[in-house]
């Protein structure tokens, strides 16, 4: 799968049911939730997309070079 049309390709992970059950109660907080848990867990890679299971992430870390 590649970044929307030809991008890097991305990265697939995951995160608990625990934020998953956010997803229907509180989208706001499940997108923070996601935000906050790949910014510790994979500095430098970027949200891009979540659909479950599967939360997509995107490399920037070259970027940042």
């Amino acid at each position: 799968m590649n970044d929307l049309e030809g991008g890097p390709p991305l990265m697939r992970s995951g995160v608990s049911k625990q934020i998953w059950d956010l997803l229907d109660k509180d989208p706001v907080a499940f997108k923070k939730e996601v935000i906050a848990y790949f910014a510790v867990a994979y500095p430098g890679f970027t949200v891009v997309r979540a659909k479950y299971p599967d939360i997509y992430l995107r490399d920037d870390r070259r970027q940042a070079l």
